[in-house]
């Protein structure tokens, strides 16, 4: 191979009596030929491939081309610390599962019901949830929720100093998402309410970012109704991710995630939207109460309380529940039945059955095979 680059290199070629160095922020071309030609100089890079790239530089193989910006650009942002990339990650979940779920919301209302209604706004949060779990599942779990993360430290699978900085980062992204789709809604919103930004009413669009009891609703049978629909969603989480259980595919947990929280939604979604999520509901609700709609979102009836407090009562109840019924009696490892057919097929393959012999000679075999 013979390379012609502008600059000397150093480290990766090497030619008798010269030092070369390879500056990756200098070099312009870097070009390998079988052949020699005016200016090049033989290749002695061990790194050279077959079809005459060059591994050792950042260029498609055998031709011409620039340093890559995206790889300067992330060699310079890419952040190292586990903490700080699960809380980014977490931070953009939570952005992407609120504003799915606001915006089914938003459009439901602002267009009264003409271009989305009650199921479409729990399919988009439903779908929310799988992309939002897609989005950060492999970096910090995607918890999305702090009823989840308290499970999580319930069962020592998060560790409890972690649940707050958790906690901090989904309300974060909660209220950020809140503007976002009040940015996004902001005309149709103005046009519903004719301009009057009301938590109660005919033209109320307050509900668009936090959730309220029906009229008929009490707070003690809300607070029932949120311990119940988050016992269920977390337990039906731990059962998806339980390896010792039924199990499903790998790669399709956020699908059947996704499906719980529909279930969830369209069975015990009529007494007060089904929020399950602490940070879902309050980071909206903060931003409401900024944005314009007052200090009403906060007072009303005291409800604003129960969707912060029930769900991580729930999340326990969910947790203890599955432990105590289910996963506590899964069979150890040493406790667990040999496979059957597996010994029988090693056995007649290992073992061949002995047919010589009478049975004193295999007693006599027996008993010195013991004393061996």
């Amino acid at each position: 191979m013979w390379c012609h680059c502008p600059q000397p290199h150093v480290g990766l070629w090497s030619l008798p009596g010269v030092s070369l160095s390879c500056g990756l922020d200098w070099i312009k071309v870097c070009v390998l030929s079988p052949t020699p030609a005016p200016g090049f100089i033989k290749s002695h890079c061990v790194r050279a491939d077959n079809a005459g790239g060059c591994l050792c530089c950042p260029f498609l193989s055998g031709t011409m081309a620039t340093n890559s910006i995206l790889k300067k650009t992330r060699a310079l942002l890419r952040i190292r610390n586990q903490l700080a990339r699960e809380c980014l990650a977490e931070l953009l979940a939570v952005f992407v599962l609120i504003l799915i779920t606001l915006g089914g919301s938003a459009q439901m209302l602002t267009s009264s019901g003409t271009k989305g209604n009650i199921l479409t706004a729990n399919l988009a949060g439903a779908l929310a949830v799988m992309v939002a779990i897609y989005t950060a599942g492999g970096v910090s779990g995607a918890h999305l929720n702090p009823a989840f993360s308290l499970a999580m430290c319930l069962v020592e699978q998060l560790p409890w100093w972690k649940f707050p900085i958790f906690v901090t980062v989904q309300t974060l992204a909660a209220f950020i998402s809140a503007g976002a789709v009040y940015a996004l809604y902001s005309d149709a919103i103005q046009h519903y309410s004719n301009g009057t930004l009301t938590v109660s009413g005919p033209r109320e669009t307050a509900s668009i970012f936090a959730t309220y009891p029906a009229d008929y609703l009490s707070i003690s049978n809300g607070f029932l109704d949120q311990v119940m629909g988050t016992a269920v969603l977390i337990l039906g989480i731990q059962a998806i991710v339980d390896t010792q259980n039924k199990g499903i595919p790998k790669g399709l947990e956020p699908v059947a995630v996704a499906l719980l929280v529909f279930s969830i939604e369209v069975s015990m979604g009529s007494n007060c939207g089904c929020p399950m999520n602490p940070a879902r509901d309050f980071g909206p609700r903060l931003f409401t109460y900024v944005g314009g709609w007052g200090a009403e979102v906060f007072r009303g009836n005291g409800w604003w309380w129960v969707p912060v407090v029930a769900p991580l009562v729930g999340a326990t109840l969910g947790s203890v529940l599955y432990q105590l019924l289910v996963a506590f009696h899964h069979p150890e490892e040493e406790d667990k039945p040999p496979d059957t057919h597996n010994a029988l097929v090693l056995v007649s393959s290992a073992i061949p059955p002995d047919i010589t012999g009478s049975p004193m000679e295999k007693d006599a075999k027996r008993v010195l095979a013991q004393k061996m």
